[in-house]
């Protein structure tokens, strides 16, 4: 039996972490201190596409990704840079978010409404092709 459903993580997470909406997150997307981190799953950006020049880390790799300490570590996680995470509706990107600051990162952020917020705010989208 859960004893801490989704509904208590997701209330959890948006008392710690710091959320942005879809616009904010155009507005600084270019910014050279700033990373764009998009945890979908590949076949999501597939099918939708992507923000341009974001970062893909699959959510189930993510703290791998960003610790220094373990072997699947990406520097692009060692920048300094703001990491503006971002999923499809802002749910993983909320938990993830809450992860990263739970590992002691101050300088994280996500995307109130995700990919779809990005979209519907008029944010650039580009095609992924299949490798």
């Amino acid at each position: 039996m859960v004893k801490k459903g989704i509904k208590t993580l997701m209330a959890e997470a948006n008392e710690v972490i710091e959320t942005i909406t879809a616009k904010e997150a155009i507005a600084i997307s270019g910014n050279d201190d700033v990373t764009i981190v998009d945890l979908r799953d590949i076949r999501e950006l597939y099918h939708e596409g992507r923000i341009p020049d974001s970062e893909h880390a699959p959510r189930g790799m993510l703290e791998f990704w960003v610790d220094p300490d373990s072997p699947y570590h990406k520097p692009v996680f060692a920048n300094g840079n703001r990491l503006v995470l971002h999923c499809a509706i802002g749910w993983r990107s909320a938990l993830a978010a809450k992860a990263l600051h739970d590992m002691g990162l101050e300088n994280v952020c996500h995307i109130d409404t995700g990919f779809k917020g990005w979209k519907e705010s008029g944010g650039e989208i580009e095609e992924v092709k299949k490798k």
